[in-house]
C-alpha cells in the first residue's frame, strides 16, 4: 500500500531551529515524490502500451514503475529513520515519550506499535505519544491524532488527549488512562535509564533503620572499650596523691 505524502505539521524538526536538520529531511522527501512521480508515469504509459494490443512494452514500463516504487519507498524509510532519530535523541525527549514529528501518518502508526509492543514486554506502565496540537495541520484538523486513537482502539488500551501539550497518553498495562503526578518511567526509570540510577561503590547498603543501628552499636562498642583506659589512669592518678 503506498503510503500518502502527508507528514504531522509543517515542520519535521520539532526541536530548537535546524536547517540542516531540515534540509536533509526535505531532501530524502523530495527524493522520494520524485520516484514516486516517475513511477505513476511509467504505469500509465504501460497501461496505454496495454490498450494499444503492445504487452511487451506495457511489461517493460511496469517493470519501471515497480523499480520506481522501490526507490520511493527507500528513500522515504530513510527520511523516516532519519527525523525519527533526531526528535528522539537523548535529552530531546522524556523517556515515557515518543515523538512522531515529520512521519507519514502509515509511518507514524508502524511506529508506534513497536514501540508500544516493545515497552509492554518491558513491563512499562505508560507511553506519551507526541502528536502535535494541529496549529500547521489544513484547517487546524490533525492527521495523526485520530490514527493513534485507532491504533490504541485496535489493540484494546485506553488513552487520554493532552489536548495542551499535543500529546496522548496511553495506559500500556489497563486500566483507566490517568497520566502519573511523579517522573519516572512506569515506576522503572532506573530500568529505563541505567546509567541515571544509583550506584553503590564496595559494601552493602543498608536502609535508614539499620544504619541508625549499627551507629549507635558503633558508638556503645567506643565508650565501653575506653572505660577500662580510664580506669587505669584514675588508679595510677590515686597512687601519685598517696
Amino acid at each position: 500500500m503506498a503510503i500518502p505524502m502527508t507528514q504531522l505539521g509543517s515542520r519535521a524538526f520539532h526541536h530548537e531551529d535546524n536547517e540542516d536538520v531540515e534540509r536533509e529531511y526535505d531532501h530524502l522527501r523530495d527524493l522520494a515524490r520524485a520516484e514516486a512521480d516517475k513511477r505513476g508515469d511509467c504505469f500509465e504509459r504501460s497501461k496505454r502500451a496495454y490498450e494499444d494490443g503492445d504487452g511487451a512494452r506495457a511489461k517493460e514500463l511496469s517493470n519501471q514503475g515497480k523499480a520506481h516504487d522501490a526507490k520511493m519507498k527507500e528513500y522515504n524509510r530513510q527520511a523516516s529513520d532519519y527525523i525519527f532519530r533526531e526528535n528522539n535523541a537523548p535529552g530531546r525527549v522524556d523517556p515515557d515519550s515518543i515523538d512522531l514529528h515529520g512521519q507519514f501518518v502509515e509511518e507514524a502508526e508502524r511506529i508506534l506499535e513497536q514501540r508500544i509492543r516493545a515497552d509492554q514486554a518491558r513491563g512499562q506502565t505508560h507511553l506519551h505519544a507526541i502528536v502535535g496540537k494541529g496549529n500547521h495541520s489544513a484547517n487546524h484538523v490533525q492527521k495523526l491524532k485520530p490514527k493513534v486513537e485507532q491504533l490504541c482502539q485496535e489493540l484494546g488500551l485506553q488513552y487520554s488527549t493532552e489536548d495542551n501539550a499535543g500529546r496522548i497518553y496511553i495506559n500500556l498495562q489497563g486500566g483507566e488512562p490517568i497520566p502519573p503526578q511523579h517522573g519516572g518511567y512506569g515506576g522503572q526509570q532506573d530500568q529505563y535509564q541505567p546509567h541515571h540510577g544509583q550506584q553503590q561503590h564496595g559494601g552493602q547498603h543498608r536502609p535508614p533503620q539499620q544504619h541508625h543501628q549499627q551507629q549507635e552499636q558503633d558508638e556503645t562498642e567506643m565508650v565501653e572499650g575506653l572505660i577500662p583506659i580510664l580506669l587505669q589512669k584514675l588508679e595510677k592518678a590515686c597512687c601519685m596523691v598517696m
